[in-house]
C-alpha cells in the first residue's frame, strides 16, 4: 500500500514556488576543464584500486550520465595534484608507508576530454609484530571490580592483530571497540589511545594501546528536559526510561540506547535523547538526563496510492486522524480509512466489459484505541474495530471484525501480543454475470437464496515479533523473526474449528564500507489444520504471489485453482469453430485463486546501491501452497512439484515515502501445474510471458504433463512502494 503523505500544504507551495522562480534566474557554473573519459591506476597488486578511487575527487565519467542519475566529471589541475598526494596518503593508511605515484599522465582525447593514467610503486605493507596493552591492571580486583571474564573479554577478538597489516581504520575501530566496552562495563570517563611504533626498514610496527579506565559508576537519579508547558507528565517518562536504567546498576551506555527507544516508544515526542549528565566522583554516580520534544497530539494524514498487477489493479485514497493524548493519560484514538476502486483483471478489460472481468468500490474504515500502561508499565491495551468490502479475483465480501488484546513489550525489539478476534463476512462467488464459484469452494456451509454465504470466525491469537533490524522501511542490517499462532472455534465458537501457524523470519546483511550490497534472505512457511479434516474458509487460507510474496506469479495467482468456464474460438461470424473430430476448438479457459491450507516462501535477493537514489537487485524467490496442511501425511513436499521457483531483477528508486520498486520474474520450469478442482480442466500448452504466446493447443489434462505452475504465464512484472520483505 502507497500513502503520500500532505504536510504543511499552505507553506510548501510557496515554498516550491520560491524555489522554481530562483533556479530559472540564475544561471549554473560551467565547467572549464575537458571532461575525464577514463581514469586507470595502474601497479595497484595489494590495494583494490576502486578503493583509491573512491578517496579522490578526480574521478571520470560514469556510463550513466544523463538525467536525473549521473552527470560528466571534468578534469581540474589542481585537484589533480592534490589527489596525487591523496593517493600516497591512502596507501600510508593501509600501511604501505613505502609507496609512491611514480607518474601520471594527462592523455587529451579529441578537444574535449582526457584520460588519465597514474602509476604507482606500492613497496612492502607494514606488519604488525606485537601488541603491548597498558592501563588494564588498575582495574584491580574486588567485589566492585570487573570479574576475571569481563576483564578479559574488554581484550576479547580485537581488529588489529599480531601478524596482520598494520592499517589505520583497524586501529581506529579497535580503540574505540575498547572504550565501548569499558563504558558497557561502567567506565563512563574511560580513555583509551596509544601508538604505533613503525621500524621502516624492516616494515614492522608496534602497537601500544593505553587505557585509563578512571572510576566505575553506578547510574544515579534520572531527569526530564521538556518543554515549557508539557503535555507529557515528566513520572511517565521516568517511568519508561526505568525500564533500561536502573538507579544503582552499573553505568552502561547500551542501557542509554535502550531507554532512548523506549521513550520514543512512546509516540508522542518528535525527538528523544537520553545522555549522562556530569559525573559524581565522590559518590562514583552518573545522573541521566533524558531530553525530549513533544510533536503535535493531534494529526491529519491524507494520501493516495495505486495498486498494478496483472491480474488485478485498483486506485485508492487513504486518510488518517490520530489523537495521541485522547481523553489523557497518552490514550490514543486512531481513525484510518481506505476507500478506492478495484478492477479484475484490468481497467481496460473492465471498461470493454470483458467476459470474467468485474469492477467494484471497495473501503476499508478502522477505529482503533490503545491504552498504554495497562495495569503494567510495558503493557498496552489495544482494541480496533473495522468495517470492509472488497473484491477478490474469487469472490467479493463486505463485513467487518473486531480485535482486542494486550500488546508486551519488555525490550524495544520484542513483543507479544494475544489477542481475541472476531470476523463477519458475507461472500459472493458470483465473478461475472454467467459464473460464480461454488459455495463449498469458498469454505461455505451452508448459502442464502440468491447465492451469498456467511461466514463468523472467532478465534484466539498469540503474535509473537523479535525485531532487529537497523530500519523497517530500508533494512540493510539485522534480522526479524515473527510467530502468529490462531485458534479458532471449539470454546470460542464460530463456524470453523482450526490451527493455523505462521512463521517468518527474515535477515539482512550489507557488505562493503559505504554498505553499498545488501543481502537480504527471507523464509516464511505457514499451515491451516481444520480439525477432523473439515472445510477451512478462504478467509483463513494462504494465498502467493505478488510484489511481496513469491514474485514468480501475479498477485494470489500461486494458489490452488477453480475454473471458469471455457471460451472457444469463433469466425467472423461468431460461430464456434470445431476441430477433424466436431470438438469445439478451446481459445481459453481462465480460472480464479481460491486458496490453501499450507503456505512456504523463500527469498534470497542482493541489492546493489547504482547512485545515492537509484539501486539494482537480483532475486530468487520460491514458493508453494498446497490443498492439504503443510505437515500432513498428505502435505506437499519441499522441493516436490509443486514447490515453484523463479529468478529475477528489478529497480529501486529511493524517494521518502519509500523505493518505488519495479521487478521482473521468470519462473523456472521446474515442477508440475496448479491444482485445479475440476478434473476434466485442459491446461494450457504454453504458458508465455506478460500476457504473449499462451496457447491451448494440446487437450492435456493432466497437471504433471504441464509446465511448471500452469495455467499461469510465465512471466510476472511488479510496480509497488517500499521492498518485497
Amino acid at each position: 500500500m502507497a500513502a503520500v503523505r500532505l504536510l504543511r500544504l499552505r507553506s510548501a507551495v510557496p515554498l516550491a514556488l520560491a524555489v522554481l522562480l530562483t533556479a530559472c534566474a540564475t544561471t549554473s557554473n560551467q565547467p572549464t576543464g575537458p571532461k575525464v573519459k577514463s581514469l586507470d591506476i595502474e601497479g595497484a597488486k595489494q590495494v583494490d584500486d576502486g578503493d583509491i578511487k573512491d578517496r579522490i575527487l578526480t574521478s571520470s565519467t560514469p556510463w550513466y550520465a544523463f538525467w536525473p542519475f549521473g552527470k560528466a566529471h571534468y578534469f581540474d589541475t589542481n585537484a589533480w595534484q592534490a589527489d596525487l598526494r591523496r593517493i600516497e596518503r591512502f596507501y600510508q593508511a593501509q600501511g604501505f608507508y613505502q609507496a609512491q605515484v611514480e607518474s601520471n599522465e594527462v592523455i587529451p582525447d579529441g578537444d574535449k576530454a582526457v584520460r588519465l593514467k597514474v602509476v604507482v610503486n606500492e613497496g612492502a605493507p607494514t606488519v604488525i609484530d606485537r601488541i603491548e596493552t597498558h592501563g588494564l591492571e588498575a582495574l584491580g580486583e574486588g567485589p566492585d571490580q570487573p570479574s576475571q571474564r569481563e576483564r578479559e573479554r574488554i581484550l576479547e577478538d580485537l581488529p588489529v592483530k599480531t601478524g596482520d597489516v598494520f592499517r589505520e581504520d583497524t586501529w581506529a575501530v579497535t580503540k574505540d571497540l575498547v572504550l565501548q566496552r569499558l563504558k558497557d562495563l561502567g567506565y563512563a570517563e574511560a580513555e583509551v589511545g596509544g601508538e604505533v611504533r613503525v621500524d621502516v626498514a624492516t616494515q614492522k610496527a608496534v602497537v601500544d594501546l593505553q587505557i585509563a579506565p578512571g572510576l566505575r559508576y553506578r547510574f544515579g537519579n534520572i531527569f526530564i528536559a521538556t518543554d515549557a508547558n508539557p503535555q507529557v507528565p515528566p513520572r511517565r517518562i521516568i517511568e519508561q526510561a526505568q525500564g533500561a536504567v536502573h538507579k544503582g546498576a552499573y553505568f552502561s551506555e547500551a542501557a542509554l540506547a535502550e531507554a532512548q527507544a523506549r521513550v520514543f516508544r512512546m509516540g508522542v515526542f518528535g525527538a528523544v535523547k537520553v545522555n549522562r549528565g556530569a559525573p559524581d566522583r565522590q559518590n562514583a554516580t552518573v545522573p541521566v538526563v533524558v531530553d525530549v520534544r513533544e510533536s503535535p497530539f493531534h494529526s491529519i494524514r491524507l494520501g493516495g496510492g495505486i495498486g498494478v498487477d496483472a491480474a488485478r489493479q485498483e486506485g485508492r485514497i487513504l486518510g488518517e486522524w490520530t489523537n495521541r493524548n485522547f481523553r489523557g493519560g497518552l490514550r490514543r484514538l486512531t481513525l484510518r480509512g481506505r476507500l478506492g476502486y478495484a478492477f479484475i483483471p484490468n481497467v481496460l478489460a473492465s471498461l470493454r466489459d470483458d467476459e470474467g472481468s468485474q469492477q467494484a468500490p471497495v473501503f476499508t474504515f478502522t477505529t482503533e484505541f490503545e491504552q498504554p500502561r495497562f495495569l503494567f508499565r510495558d503493557v498496552a491495551l489495544q482494541a480496533s474495530i473495522t468495517a470492509e468490502k472488497g473484491l477478490q479475483q474469487a469472490y467479493s465480501f463486505y463485513g467487518g471484525y473486531l480485535k482486542t488484546g494486550v500488546i508486551w513489550t519488555p525490550h524495544p525489539s520484542f513483543s507479544v501480543f494475544p489477542s481475541y478476534n472476531l470476523q463477519l463476512y458475507r461472500l459472493t462467488g458470483q465473478v461475472s454475470l454467467e459464473e460464480s464459484v461454488p459455495p463449498i469452494i469458498l469454505g461455505c456451509g451452508t448459502t442464502t437464496s440468491e447465492g451469498k454465504c456467511d461466514q463468523a470466525l472467532s478465534f484466539l491469537e498469540v503474535a509473537f515479533a523479535w525485531d532487529r533490524r537497523d530500519d523497517r522501511t530500508e533494512p540493510r542490517d539485522g534480522y526479524y523473526l515473527g510467530f502468529s499462532l490462531q485458534k479458532g472455534g471449539g470454546p470460542f465458537f464460530g463456524n470453523y474449528n482450526y490451527v493455523r501457524l505462521l512463521p517468518d523470519l527474515r535477515y539482512y546483511r550489507s557488505i562493503g564500507e559505504n554498505k553499498d550490497l545488501t543481502l537480504a534472505v527471507k523464509l516464511r512457511a505457514g499451515t491451516l489444520n481444520p480439525a477432523g479434516g473439515g472445510q477451512s474458509s478462504i478467509v483463513t487460507r494462504f494465498f502467493s504471489g505478488g510484489a511481496t510474496a513469491m514474485r514468480g506469479f501475479n498477485g494470489q495467482r500461486l494458489s490452488p485453482m477453480t475454473p471458469l468456464a471455457p471460451t472457444y474460438k469463433e469466425d467472423d461470424d461468431g460461430n464456434v469453430l470445431v476441430d477433424a473430430n466436431g470438438n469445439p476448438i478451446l481459445d481459453s479457459w481462465d480460472t480464479v485463486p481460491v486458496g490453501g491450507n499450507s503456505l512456504f516462501e523463500s527469498a534470497v535477493e542482493l541489492r546493489y546501491m547504482l547512485t545515492d537514489a537509484l539501486m539494482l537487485a537480483v532475486f530468487y524467490d520460491s514458493g508453494l501452497v498446497g490443498t492439504q496442511e503443510l505437515f500432513g501425511k498428505n502435505g506437499p513436499k519441499l522441493f516436490g512439484p509443486e514447490h515453484y521457483h523463479a529468478v529475477g531483477a528489478g529497480l529501486r528508486y529511493l524517494t521518502v515515502v519509500g523505493p518505488i520498486r519495479l521487478d521482473l520474474a521468470r519462473r523456472l520450469n521446474i515442477g508440475r501445474g496448479l491444482p485445479v478442482s475440476d478434473p476434466g480442466y485442459i491446461y494450457p500448452s504454453s504458458g508465455g510471458c506478460l500476457g504473449f504466446g499462451r496457447k491451448f493447443d494440446k487437450t492435456s489434462t493432466s497437471a504433471d504433463a504441464a509446465y511448471a505452475g500452469a495455467p499461469e504465464g510465465l512471466c510476472a512484472i511488479h510496480i509497488s512502494i517500499g521492498e518485497a520483505f
